[in-house]
C-alpha cells in the first residue's frame, strides 16, 4: 500500500511527524570529503532548523530534537532565549518549556549520548 500525500497540515493533524536526516556511511564520507565535515554537518543542522521553524509556524508546539548541535541550531532558529526545566524523560534529558509565554513550546533536546532505545516513544508519552 502506497503512502498518500496529505500535505504538511494534514500530516500534522494526524499525529506525530518524524523528520530526520540519514544516508549510507559511504555517502556521508564522500560528502564530508567534498565539503568538509564541519560544513556538511552545518548544512544538515540548518536544514533541520529551518524545517522546525516551518513546523512551529504551522502550529506545532511540542518538539523532540536529537543531536546536540542540531538542538542548538533549532533553539537558535526558533529564537528561544530561555527554558524552564520540566519532567525527566531519561537521565539527563528533561522536557523543557520556552520562557516565551506568547508562543510557548515544549522541547526535548537530546544529545546523541543520552536516552534509552525507546526514548522517543517515552518522550512523547510523557506529555500526553
Amino acid at each position: 500500500m502506497g503512502r498518500r500525500w496529505l500535505g504538511p497540515t494534514g500530516h500534522l493533524r494526524s499525529g506525530p511527524v518524524l523528520v530526520y536526516a540519514t544516508e549510507a556511511p559511504e555517502t556521508v564520507r564522500a560528502v564530508q570529503a567534498q565539503l568538509g565535515t564541519e560544513r556538511a554537518s552545518e548544512l544538515v543542522e540548518d536544514a533541520l532548523a529551518r524545517i522546525t521553524v516551518g513546523l512551529v509556524q504551522r502550529g506545532v508546539r511540542r518538539l523532540i530534537v536529537a543531536g546536540g548541535e542540531t538542538s542548538g541550531a533549532v533553539v537558535k532558529a526558533l529564537g528561544v532565549d530561555g527554558l524552564r526545566i520540566g519532567p525527566e524523560i531519561d537521565p539527563g534529558v528533561p522536557w523543557t518549556s520556552s520562557l516565551d509565554d506568547t508562543r510557548p513550546l515544549a522541547l526535548a533536546l537530546k544529545s546523541g549520548n543520552f536516552g534509552a532505545p525507546d526514548f522517543f516513544v517515552r518522550a512523547w508519552s510523557c506529555l500526553r
